[in-house]
């Protein structure tokens, strides 16, 4: 979350409209079942618990998650990005009857934008009827969001080994990025974790070379990992108009937004009159 209150509320307001949005897209149409299993998440060891059973629940195995938007999504969650989330907004969610998951991909790697989905997933799993936000719940969830990206079964046999016990293979550090989508500074924060780091190597690895070499905000790879595009959303309005009949106009009307607005909260709308293509997530069978 982003430290101006100012960003903060912009986000949360636009979040509520698109929440309007979603309701009544949830009346209209069969979207999936909302599947986030509850496990209450209050320690580092419960964080890895919770991210172990979901993994199994979703039969994603042990291996790296090759879409996080359709993890997301498959689990019932609407997801979408807002441009006037502000650049201190990494990600928010909105615990809904209907999962909501916001995220910022202005200024932020598709790696980050990764692990924020599964910072959001913590938090609808292990965090139901609490108040989040504050620094427990939130390390908690990153903690979850570490255990869900990268299993410790896994994370411990592919972590590149130490060169002469004390020095980062940063090539086999790079690749295992490259497979896995996880920043660089998480595959290192995630080997402290798990105690295959120390503190001192890993403050060094961080500091004294991605800093050094002017990868704390972007990594060199980054441009090499795409953003992951939502699906849902766009399906339903896409469903709304082509089976169903409903306009543009129709569609803000009847969640009380002018046109414009709707047009702002969801800029997916604006394409609503256009072929939309064949969608990876078909709701054709969700209609209600």
């Amino acid at each position: 979350m982003g430290t101006k209150p100012t960003d903060k509320q912009a986000a949360m307001a636009t979040g509520e409209l698109f929440r309007r949005v979603v309701d009544f897209i949830d009346g209209a149409l069969k979207l999936p079942q909302v599947d986030f299993p509850e496990h209450e998440i209050d320690s580092a060891e419960a964080a890895e618990r919770a991210a172990e059973k979901c993994r199994a629940h979703w039969g994603l195995g042990v291996g790296p998650i090759g879409n996080m938007v359709r993890v997301v999504e498959k689990a019932g969650a609407v997801v979408t990005t807002f441009e006037t989330a502000g650049r201190g907004i990494d990600a928010l969610s909105i615990a809904a009857p209907r999962p909501i998951v916001v995220t910022n991909n202005a200024s932020t790697s598709a790696c980050r934008v990764r692990f924020d989905h599964a910072h959001e997933i913590g938090h609808f799993v292990g965090h139901v009827g609490r108040p989040t936000g504050d620094k427990a719940t939130e390390a908690e969830a990153n903690r979850f969001a570490s255990a869900f990206l990268l299993p410790r079964s896994s994370f411990a046999k592919e972590f590149p080994a130490l060169r002469g016990g004390t020095q980062i293979n940063w090539i086999a550090l790079s690749e295992m990025k490259m497979r896995w989508r996880v920043s660089k500074a998480a595959l290192l924060y995630r080997a402290r974790q798990l105690g295959m780091l120390s503190e001192d190597l890993y403050k060094r690895a961080l500091i004294g070379h991605l800093f050094a070499k002017g990868e704390r905000y972007v990594e060199r790879e980054d441009g090499q990992i795409p953003h992951e595009t939502p699906e849902l959303f766009d399906s339903a309005l896409t469903l709304l108009t082509n089976r169903l009949g409903m306009s543009l106009d129709q569609i803000a009307s009847s969640v009380r937004l002018k046109r414009a607005l709707l047009v702002m909260v969801a800029p997916q709308a604006q394409t609503l009159d256009k072929a939309s293509g064949s969608k990876v997530l078909s709701l054709q069978h969700y209609r209600r």
